[in-house]
């Protein structure tokens, strides 16, 4: 079926008619954004699924959502479907038991022993010498922090998607119809609020979340850019998702107390 009419147009007549055709063509036209979340996420997956069968999932998710998405929601159908799949893809991982109760503990060894190692010489250790020190190989201490990492790495889609909705749920309790918060003022704050946490991230912090999050690189390929290793960037990455995580928590918390504190006094 080709069809002349924009996507948004297509979405609206399928809502009135409900035409398989439609959907079907809808489907089509926004299968890239399925493909594209498959291929950013991939180092959150790759250990125990294909990028296919995460294609295939999306591409359900994606009908579904055609299906329940609301245009009178003002949210573009694009974010709608890009917040589902990352979700469905985060859903999977965590499913898997792929941290074992073993390879935290061993993590928490290592990283105690880096930072005894770091405070008795003044040098960040190397993975060699953390490994000779724990009496494990490289290869097994890096496999190790890369399980763990991944953890981090379950995204920052979903520290963002988190404080919004907690956001949110505050503005909508608050019944006064001239102080409710509308929906494009809080995106708006909420964006600002994350670009600050971000410029606040030392500067290869802020140089990892852009080439991962914004130039769409793996974990290998930024390493690559950056001329370190993989371990090393995921590390990097991993404390940059934690500072970013509590500094959203800490920025919505207070926004909720603020606005529990007027709604008092009103």
């Amino acid at each position: 079926m080709e069809d002349g009419r924009t996507n948004e147009e297509l979405l609206e007549l399928y809502q009135m008619t409900g035409d398989a055709e439609i959907k079907k063509e809808l489907t089509l036209r926004y299968l890239y954004i399925v493909k594209s979340i498959a291929v950013q996420m991939r180092d959150v997956y790759l250990g125990f699924t294909q990028v296919e069968d995460i294609i295939n999932e999306g591409v359900i998710v994606l009908m579904k959502a055609l299906d329940k998405y609301d245009v009178s929601k003002n949210a573009r159908f694009e974010t709608y479907v890009s917040r589902r799949i990352r979700g469905m893809i985060i859903d999977i991982a965590r499913k898997q038991d792929w941290v074992p109760r073993t390879v935290r503990k061993s993590s928490k060894e290592i990283q105690e022993k880096r930072m005894e190692m770091y405070v008795q010489n003044g040098v960040m250790p190397s993975d060699a010498e953390v490994a000779d020190a724990v009496g494990m190989t490289v290869e097994k201490l890096q496999e190790i922090l890369g399980k763990m990492n991944l953890f981090s790495v379950l995204s920052l889609d979903m520290v963002m998607e988190e404080s919004q909705e907690k956001q949110k749920v505050t503005g909508l309790l608050n019944q006064d119809y001239t102080s409710q918060p509308e929906e494009q003022y809080l995106e708006n704050e909420f964006r600002q609020i994350l670009k600050d946490a971000i410029c606040s991230l030392k500067e290869k912090e802020q140089i990892v979340i852009s080439l991962y999050y914004v130039e769409e690189l793996n974990m290998k390929e930024i390493a690559a850019v950056m001329e370190i290793s993989e371990p090393r960037v995921s590390q990097i990455h991993a404390k940059a998702i934690g500072k970013l995580r509590q500094s959203l928590q800490q920025e919505m918390g207070m926004k909720r107390k603020e606005e529990v504190h007027v709604s008092g006094i009103l």
